[in-house]
């Protein structure tokens, strides 16, 4: 009885503070249907209107269980055509070529081009390239989308918890606003979509984990509540993706707000899940997050 009563503290905790991160910017995911059927996520934002964005979910594919069905990763055993197909189809969705990185958990950033080759080693791709759409693949991990105020470029990182901690306090988010400075766009220029990843009530990590963005970020503590595990914190990853784009200096952060319906873990029928999947099945198919221009 006294376990039971901790494990249902420890997710009342993790709940209280999601809530407590929610914002004005976002109430949810906004869903719209595929051209291919199955749904599409739009970020809901506000920038110029030649700046497109949207994210894949698991439905609309080709792919048979456990990647059912738009699995849009070549590394995780689905079969081939599927995959092939299945990124047929998201290309159709973009209008343009999608560029799929091999992601490594770091930091490692690629300028895109039409003549880019897909597997560059790299979390983060920035473009100023109307060909093609920069590219991130999740499944747990937050995508992390960024354009700026007149649309003149965009990119898009993949920060899990390593990505995001980076070395020595310099992670994906801060690579991607080193990034636009190195164009001339300023901080307060930017704005920045956050996508679904593993929420605040399913990301157990250990205080190894905790220790580090302690150490890198203030205010990083309100970002984790202890878990019935001894030695061990549910983490809002949301929570501290959008406390170090304010410490740069970024103002517009929209998307993921730490709530239920953005959690990959929790909500099974819209997204794959890593951590939940491969539990169950051994494996987990791969959802892509997008963001091109459409004038250079």
């Amino acid at each position: 009885m006294a376990r039971l009563e901790r494990k249902w503290r420890s997710l009342a905790l993790a709940r209280r503070y999601a809530a407590s991160m929610s914002t004005a910017t976002s109430t949810g995911p906004d869903f719209k249907p595929a051209p291919g059927g199955g749904q599409i996520l739009v970020p809901r934002w506000s920038v110029p209107t030649h700046v497109k964005a949207c994210m894949s979910t698991r439905t609309g594919g080709l792919s048979s269980a456990p990647w059912n069905s738009l699995n849009l990763g070549d590394h995780v055993g689905d079969d081939f055509e599927h995959v092939q197909a299945n990124r047929a189809r998201w290309q159709q969705t973009l209008g343009r070529r999608p560029v799929y990185l091999t992601q490594v958990h770091g930091t490692q950033s690629v300028v895109l081009c039409e003549a880019t080759a897909d597997g560059q080693h790299a979390d983060v791709c920035e473009c100023a390239d109307a060909s093609v759409a920069a590219t991130i693949m999740v499944a747990d991990c937050m995508p992390v989308l960024m354009t700026d105020a007149r649309g003149q470029w965009v990119a898009a990182g993949h920060a899990g918890w390593r990505g995001l901690a980076g070395h020595q306090g310099q992670g994906v988010v801060e690579v991607m606003v080193q990034a636009a400075r190195a164009r001339g766009i300023a901080a307060h220029e930017l704005h920045a979509w956050l996508g679904p990843c593993i929420g605040p009530t399913a990301f157990e990590v250990g205080d190894e984990v905790r220790q580090i963005f302690v150490q890198q970020s203030q205010g990083a503590s309100t970002c984790f509540v202890p878990s019935l595990t001894q030695g061990k914190w549910l983490a809002n990853l949301s929570g501290l993706a959008r406390l170090r784009l304010q410490q740069l200096g970024v103002p517009a952060i929209y998307g993921n707000d730490g709530g239920q319906a953005w959690c990959t873990f929790t909500q099974s029928s819209v997204f794959f899940s890593h951590r939940r999947d491969t539990r169950l099945f051994g494996s987990s198919g791969r959802m892509a997050a997008s963001i091109w221009l459409t004038k250079a």
